[in-house]
């Protein structure tokens, strides 16, 4: 049974250079460079008109796995994410989400919602966290739930320092 994640934070800046860092693929370049973690890269870049798509890979390294990750899955854990905005109307900006788990029945997607005025913004997402593995489920879907909320709230970070040194 899909286990729902939702999540929100602030970034203490304008909504329209937050969207604008989003949809810049030199922002996307530096995020996975100071963020990504081991063996992390993007794989595509489409930046169209105030909008993007991004497909990425990261992975988490065997050794830093729990032992219900490691029973169905040995080696590291190879991730591909997507991630899409649309364009800024009305102080909002509406994108989607995905995660696979390489070798995995594992997945991950949502929704994002960016809001905000003149300054300061909002990052939010919903979503569900699934992974078809009888009995350990469940308990897998909750540690890929709170990494991936983790990583989130580093990646809002992130973006806040990034806007403050790019976007000025």
């Amino acid at each position: 049974m899909p286990r729902p994640i939702a999540h929100s934070a602030s970034v203490p800046a304008p909504v329209d250079k937050v969207h604008a860092a989003l949809v810049s693929e030199q922002y996307w370049k530096d995020r996975i460079q100071e963020i990504g973690g081991p063996s992390a890269h993007l794989v595509s870049v489409t930046a169209i008109n105030g909008t993007i798509s991004v497909v990425m890979t990261q992975s988490i390294p065997e050794e830093e796995l729990p032992a219900a990750v490691t029973a169905f899955k040995k080696g590291p854990l190879v991730i591909e994410r997507t991630e899409s905005w649309g364009p800024l109307g009305g102080g909002r900006a509406e994108g989607k989400f995905g995660a696979t788990v390489e070798g995995a029945p594992a997945t991950i997607s949502g929704t994002t919602l960016l809001e905000g005025n003149d300054t300061s913004s909002t990052m939010s997402l919903s979503g569900n966290t699934e992974v078809k593995v009888p009995i350990f489920g469940g308990k897998i879907e909750a540690m890929i739930s709170e990494q991936v909320l983790s990583l989130i709230d580093n990646e809002h970070d992130f973006t806040g320092n990034w806007i403050g040194q790019n976007l000025k």
